[in-house]
């Protein structure tokens, strides 16, 4: 593979787990992290598809139509590549919109992904997701537990 197309490649990987996340696809972005970490701001972490999608599950609010009705904007994406490790870390800054009946449309939260990847039988995967959420807004619609306060 060239360095653009492992590049293309995980930056497809960061767009895919915010359609999964919008769709309330929680198994999905599990086996997304199959073998890898999912952690936040509040220090902890999950392991493993089963245990990310449980956790998901537990924190996020879904809505009639099986969504948490959110749309994660994904901007400012930096990722580079070492080819001969088969390995990359990317960066990149998030908002997330949401709107439901009684919520008009607003971002709920933003703050930074830092991201490792890995290159396992020629497939791109996520070995590790760290989120920052540096600015909160009204998360009551979205999460059954509020995330950390923003410093």
């Amino acid at each position: 593979m060239s360095a653009a197309t492992d590049t293309t490649a995980v930056m497809n990987l960061i767009a895919r787990y915010a359609e999964l996340v919008d769709d309330g696809d929680f198994a999905g972005v599990g086996a997304m992290f199959a073998d890898g970490v999912f952690g936040g701001s509040g220090g902890g972490s999950v392991r493993g598809a089963a245990g990310i999608e449980k956790m998901l599950r537990g924190m996020v609010i879904l809505y009639e139509d099986g969504t948490p009705r959110t749309h994660h904007v994904t901007t400012n994406i930096v990722v580079n590549v070492d080819a001969e490790r088969k390995t990359a870390v990317g960066r990149s800054y998030f908002t997330v919109f949401q709107a439901v009946s009684d919520f008009p449309l607003q971002a709920v939260a933003a703050g930074r992904y830092d991201d490792r990847f890995e290159r396992c039988d020629g497939e791109w995967r996520f070995a590790e997701r760290r989120v920052d959420i540096r600015l909160t807004g009204d998360t009551s619609r979205h999460l059954r537990v509020r995330p950390p306060a923003a410093e």
